[in-house]
């Protein structure tokens, strides 16, 4: 019998993670949703997953509940600025838990990424060599849901607006990535994983926003400075403007691309596209 642990299991990739860990076979009762809060846990206590409340600060609570599992998927926090703190304290409570297999959801592309985002995720990395078990990296692409918000907007205005010039993303569905995560834990094998699906241009999203809406949605490429000030125009807070135009100064660099197979070698399908996750998302 072997014991599969997932932090953040409340959200949306961890919850994904521990849906496909069922759909695939494993025990509800080989399952540990290591949760910040076990009230948002409660359909996956009703469900048989044995819920154990350890926020990423708190090392003795991530040590009693890391106690007796064989392999974690260890989630990404997401407090940008504080991961490394934070996913040390799970790393060294699974190290002392005996945990055999941490695989950790960081950046597509990591090691070579222009990405502010990218450090945290390179230092924990660093960290699971030297773990003294063995480790997977999930190195995830975008999330197409990360898009989303720009539907509404884009449909109303015409136009969809970037500074990612020709730039393109290898983006994935959470659930995707969850079941990919399932899948490389279950077969606990070492490995680097780079998680992209079909590659888009802001160009095709766009396209895909017209083709949604039955509206004619046009990309408009903007120098990166001139994007952060429509952003806040348009109301964004000040951090996340900075953060979304930075991003995508990145993608025009290939930050977030991949020709990688490995997404959907893990699925056994070829990912779903951005249009697949807009009409999910409308339907």
């Amino acid at each position: 019998m072997t014991t599969y642990a997932v932090t953040g299991a409340t959200g949306g990739l961890g919850a994904a993670a521990v849906a496909a860990l069922r759909t695939k076979g494993v025990p509800a009762s080989d399952i540990v949703a290591v949760v910040r809060d076990a009230a948002k846990a409660e359909s996956l206590a009703a469900d048989g997953v044995v819920v154990r409340v350890a926020p990423y600060e708190d090392p003795d609570a991530l040590a009693a509940a890391l106690t007796g599992v064989d392999r974690l998927l260890l989630v990404s926090s997401p407090t940008i600025g504080q991961r490394t703190a934070q996913h040390t304290n799970v790393i060294s409570a699974a190290a002392a838990a005996g945990v055999a297999v941490i695989a950790y959801t960081s950046l597509v592309n990591a090691p070579d990424s222009p990405l502010g985002l990218a450090d945290e995720h390179r230092e924990t990395e660093a960290l699971l060599a030297d773990f003294g078990g063995d480790h997977i990296l999930l190195r995830n692409g975008w999330y197409w849901e990360n898009f989303l918000a720009n539907v509404e907007p884009a449909s109303a205005n015409g136009a969809l607006l970037g500074a990612a010039g020709t730039g393109r993303v290898a983006g994935a569905a959470r659930a995707e990535l969850g079941e990919a995560a399932a899948a490389a834990l279950i077969d606990g094998t070492p490995a680097v994983y780079e998680l992209g699906g079909p590659s888009s241009s802001y160009a095709d999203l766009a396209a895909a926003i017209g083709d949604a809406t039955g509206t004619t949605v046009v990309y408009r490429d903007l120098p990166v400075g001139d994007y952060r000030e429509a952003l806040l125009e348009a109301g964004t807070p000040e951090g996340l403007a900075a953060f979304l135009a930075e991003t995508d100064a990145g993608i025009a660099q290939g930050a977030l691309d991949t020709s990688s197979p490995s997404l959907q070698q893990l699925l056994g399908r070829t990912p779903g596209t951005f249009a697949d996750t807009l009409r999910s998302s409308r339907a």
